[in-house]
């Protein structure tokens, strides 16, 4: 038993340092001052709107955000006519009362639509690269946020001395620092409505700034309820400090 438990120690520490050199092998990510950072933090609206017109227009044709419906858009300041015209762009199919399969509208109620219908199909599509949903991406990456800004804003030139897969971009803060993806993002890719230069970095932020409220639309709630909390802790303890010098000032 004990040689089986070293064995699989032996493994175990093996594979970590497999894992841990992967990773490693990736520069670390751009360090930003994000407005969702610190326990005051908020999301910028106008930014995460800008940052579903960039999921809209350049994400949404490889990646999914099957986590989120349209109607909760609606915290994020778009109002309920521009949620449901936005869901109305989509097509979704279903089963009419006649058994017969029929298409209809995007309703509010729908959640985004995935660009493919299996991930067969997306690894097809992607020359066998599978472009995972957005809707966690966030907190699914170490450093989240600084990582995502990093990748998308890193193509560079592979160097001389770097061997560069045929079919891959060169980005070194992807681990393996290649990656399927072309660059997704250039100057003036889209149009902003409220009329914001969209640079890469801009564009690259603003999405950021969406992606972090789909992956956590709880926070402002969550931080709000926190710092009420610790209010109340400290308010209790000052209470309970000078209920107790009162009695007991007479003791000796």
């Amino acid at each position: 038993m004990n040689k089986i438990a070293l064995l699989g120690g032996i493994f175990a520490g093996a594979l970590f340092a497999t894992v841990a050199f992967a990773a490693g092998d990736a520069e670390h990510p751009k360090q930003l001052q994000w407005p969702f950072d610190g326990v005051v933090g908020k999301v910028d609206h106008q930014s995460a709107q800008r940052g579903l017109q960039v999921y809209k227009e350049v994400c949404s044709a490889c990646h999914g955000l099957k986590r989120k419906a349209f109607r909760s858009l609606t915290e994020i300041g778009f109002s309920e006519a521009e949620v449901k015209a936005l869901a109305a762009t989509y097509t979704y199919s279903e089963i009419g009362d006649d058994g017969e399969p029929k298409d209809r509208a995007g309703r509010p109620s729908d959640y985004f639509k995935s660009p493919f219908p299996n991930k067969q199909a997306a690894q097809a599509a992607n020359g066998g690269a599978y472009p995972p949903d957005l809707s966690l991406i966030i907190k699914a990456r170490h450093d989240g946020a600084n990582y995502l800004f990093s990748l998308l804003t890193g193509y560079q030139q592979a160097p001389a001395d770097f061997k560069l897969n045929e079919g891959l971009n060169y980005n070194p803060y992807f681990p393996g620092k290649q990656i399927a993806m072309a660059a997704p993002l250039s100057d003036g890719q889209v149009t902003y409505e409220d009329g914001t230069v969209a640079t890469v970095e801009q564009m690259a932020k603003d999405v950021v700034v969406f992606l972090q409220w789909v992956a956590e639309p709880e926070m402002e709630h969550r931080k709000e309820l926190g710092l009420k909390v610790i209010g109340f802790l400290v308010f209790m303890t000052g209470f309970f400090f000078v209920a107790y010098r009162r009695v007991w000032k007479d003791i000796h």
